[in-house]
């Protein structure tokens, strides 16, 4: 299965500025999030959809391709994911021939950590199930039965009509856990997005449950302080995204790619 993995990372964040540059032990988010890929067994070709020069220079550093620049108007806060994977899919049909490619691994550095084994088990389940999208997945700390609005004079109706038909007195132990995606990893059939401009157009889309601690996703400040934290304290461990002993020198491993490639 030729699967392109491609990265998006604009230049432009507002709750954590330049966001995709911002480093863990060294290491930015960009970097683990291309190391991890490099990993993959099943990463032959990994490009980069960027607006940034800053970002395109810090992804060369890992072997990642630039073969064109995003857009402008592709960049900005209203610009939706999908223009942007369009974006490229237009790109390569034009330039390589349509047919290239069988599927498409979305990466976003806002989610660093997803590993290797990841995206390898992404695509051994698309393979295996004949799936349209697989895509990365953590357990939610509090099930919908007990989630919901508050009414316009603070009531919340809706969540004791939920607990009282689910069961008289339930606890959250008894609930059956939900699942919602984590950010980590988007796996889609090229014709698919092609014919319907969208991951999730039908059922036959699966989830790769992965655990709590590889499941972040970095949209404010605190939430970088907790990746550092991870990462400081071992539950991520750094070296399984890089490809030498001494990453800061940015001297990678880049006959590890070549050989996986041959």
């Amino acid at each position: 299965m030729n699967v392109l993995f491609l990265m998006t990372a604009r230049g432009g964040s507002k709750g954590v500025p330049r966001k995709n540059l911002r480093e863990l032990s060294g290491l930015s988010l960009l970097g683990f999030k291309a190391g991890a890929a490099r990993r993959s067994k099943c990463c032959r070709r990994i490009v980069l959809s960027t607006d940034s020069e800053e970002i395109q220079a810090e992804a060369r550093r890992f072997g990642v391709e630039i073969p064109f620049t995003r857009p402008a108007e592709l960049a900005s806060d209203t610009a939706s994911s999908a223009d942007v994977i369009w974006h490229a899919m237009d790109f390569f049909d034009e330039t390589e021939g349509k047919g290239r490619f069988d599927a498409i691994m979305l990466l976003e550095p806002s989610a660093p950590f997803a590993r290797a084994e990841d995206y390898d088990c992404a695509v051994e389940i698309m393979m295996r199930t004949g799936a349209n999208a697989v895509v990365g997945m953590r357990r939610v700390e509090t099930s919908t039965v007990f989630v919901g609005p508050l009414d316009e004079e603070g009531r919340i109706p809706s969540i004791v009509r939920k607990m009282r038909d689910y069961r008289s007195s339930p606890s959250r132990q008894e609930v059956p856990p939900e699942y919602t995606m984590n950010g980590a990893l988007y796996l889609f059939r090229w014709d698919y997005f092609r014919a319907h401009r969208n991951i999730y157009h039908d059922e036959n889309t699966y989830g790769l449950v992965m655990p709590q601690h590889v499941s972040l996703e970095i949209d404010e400040m605190y939430d970088l302080a907790y990746a550092e934290f991870l990462v400081e304290k071992g539950y991520v461990k750094k070296d399984d995204y890089v490809f030498s002993d001494n990453p800061a020198s940015g001297d990678w491993d880049i006959s590890y790619i070549q050989e996986k490639a041959s």
